[in-house]
């Protein structure tokens, strides 16, 4: 009986010890081989999941024909060019190039298919294909360079500079795995480019000096047939383009998606055969960890939701049950988030349009904007909306006016001179009133005195006469009053 209270006791340690160790999480980094610069990044987005000395200058080898395969295809986008038109070798179209340089074996004087030239460049990675196309796009390879770097500098690329066409070049020929990234991703907007990079093989037709030709992709993560061999494949890989110097070591641009997470990978300077004679391929492998790393620990999340309160506002000339008004999300917002992430540490920082505060406001009208914070990173901007109908009142409205044309102060000017004026007048009515009364008053006065003398004088007028007097003095008096 003893022996079997211990297994429920064993089992609850190792539980507490699973418990209590560490588990991964999008914290810890990727395990990576010998990757000496890389750029991990979310390509809807363009927030950068991880890097590693992403802004050192290094040589980029044929990762290179990214940016020159991109100005073919904008060459052909301004209507300089089309894919069918043939093109011709020009004599000094292998200058530059090596004994051991890949190549699709392009003899000077060789006629072929604009399109067979991009392909060559970008999937068999071939150099001499690279000073054709840029011959033809700008009559030389220098005037072609000269565009490459112009190129770069409008993508933001402050540390690049590109000396060919292929990446064959000296130590004057640099960029870096985050301007990798800018060139790549802009590249891929492209759609003929990002058709050309994720093709796993090409046949070339026969030309005027070549039988037709059949080559592999040399990306190993899509391509079976890829001279480093089919045990790199990776089910979520597309795409973009490998490179090797002994300078630049094995370098490799790549997507992947996966789940709705769509990655772009930049690794360079990794270790493989050619260079220290490892039989792996790193920036194979590298990539691989990357893409797994990610997938892994990253997922969308509904960062922001639209049914939550975001900040409350006041809304003036709106009734007082209505004056508060509470804002929230546009809509949903999802960011691809670290599994392990507490969403309770999203920050929304609201900035509210203060101008726009003022009834009558229709239901889902823009008042505001909020920066969305997460541990001290900003991840996007979203808009806030108010969700019901914002009616205006007519006291308030009232109220508002009043108070807005008393605050002018040529109303204030004109009102008081109103005031005055009419102070005046009834100033003057009141000395006018005043002044009447002291005449008529007189007048009695003077007509008693004059009737005393005439009794004292005369003898009595007859009781008519009296009366018709009297009628006279009063009807004067009415005619006065009237006055």
């Amino acid at each position: 009986m003893k022996k079997f209270r211990i297994i429920p006791l064993i089992l609850t340690i190792c539980l507490l010890f699973t418990l209590l160790s560490p588990c991964a999480s999008a914290t810890d980094e990727p395990t990576l081989h010998s990757a000496k610069a890389v750029v991990l990044a979310d390509m809807d987005s363009g927030r950068l999941l991880y890097t590693l000395n992403a802004d050192e200058q290094r040589s980029p080898a044929s990762l290179t024909k990214i940016m020159t395969v991109l100005l073919a295809i904008e060459a052909i986008e301004r209507g300089e060019v089309t894919l069918e038109e043939m093109v011709t070798a020009q004599e000094d179209c292998l200058e530059g190039l090596n004994s051991d340089s890949s190549t699709s074996d392009i003899r000077p004087g060789e006629i072929m298919s604009y399109q067979d030239l991009l392909y060559c460049a970008m999937v068999h990675s071939a150099n001499e294909a690279c000073n054709i196309i840029a011959h033809r796009v700008s009559g030389s390879v220098g005037a072609f360079v000269e565009l490459m770097n112009k190129r770069a500098a409008e993508l933001g690329c402050t540390n690049t500079h590109f000396a060919d066409p292929n990446g064959l070049s000296n130590e004057d020929h640099y960029t870096t795995a985050y301007e990798m990234y800018l060139i790549t991703r802009e590249a891929l907007r492209h759609s003929l480019f990002a058709e050309i990079c994720n093709t796993k093989g090409y046949d070339m037709p026969a030309t005027n000096l070549s039988r037709a030709r059949s080559f592999a992709n040399s990306n190993a993560l899509i391509s079976p047939d890829s001279d480093y061999g089919s045990s790199y494949l990776y089910p979520f890989a597309a795409g973009v383009k490998t490179g090797f110097t002994q300078r630049a070591g094995y370098c490799l641009v790549s997507t992947a998606e996966k789940d709705g997470v769509h990655l772009l990978a930049v690794v360079m300077g990794c270790d493989g055969w050619l260079n220290t004679g490892i039989e792996e391929y790193e920036n194979f492998t590298d990539t691989i960890a990357l893409y797994d790393w990610a997938f892994d620990n990253f997922a969308y999340r509904t960062a922001v939701s639209s049914t939550n309160v975001v900040t409350r506002v006041h809304v003036d000339m709106a009734s007082e049950e209505d004056a508060n008004v509470n804002l929230r999300a546009q809509s949903d917002v999802s960011l691809l988030l670290p599994k392990d992430l507490d969403l309770s540490d999203i920050r929304l920082e609201p900035t509210v349009y203060d101008e726009m505060l003022v009834a009558p406001i229709n239901a889902g009208t823009v008042l505001g904007r909020a920066d969305i914070v997460i541990g001290g990173e900003n991840y996007g901007r979203i808009n806030l909306v108010n969700a019901a109908e914002v009616e205006l009142s007519r006291k308030e409205f009232m109220s508002q006016r009043v108070h807005e044309t008393l605050s002018r102060p040529w109303i204030v000017v004109l009102l008081v001179f109103i005031v005055l004026l009419a102070g005046g007048y009834f100033v003057l009515v009141l000395r006018y009133r005043a002044q009447r009364r002291k005449y008529l008053r007189r007048k009695r006065e003077l007509a008693a005195r004059r009737a005393a003398r005439e009794r004292s004088a005369d003898p009595p007028l007859p009781v008519e006469s009296t009366q018709r007097f009297a009628a006279y003095i009063d009807e004067e008096m009415e005619k006065r009053k009237k006055k």
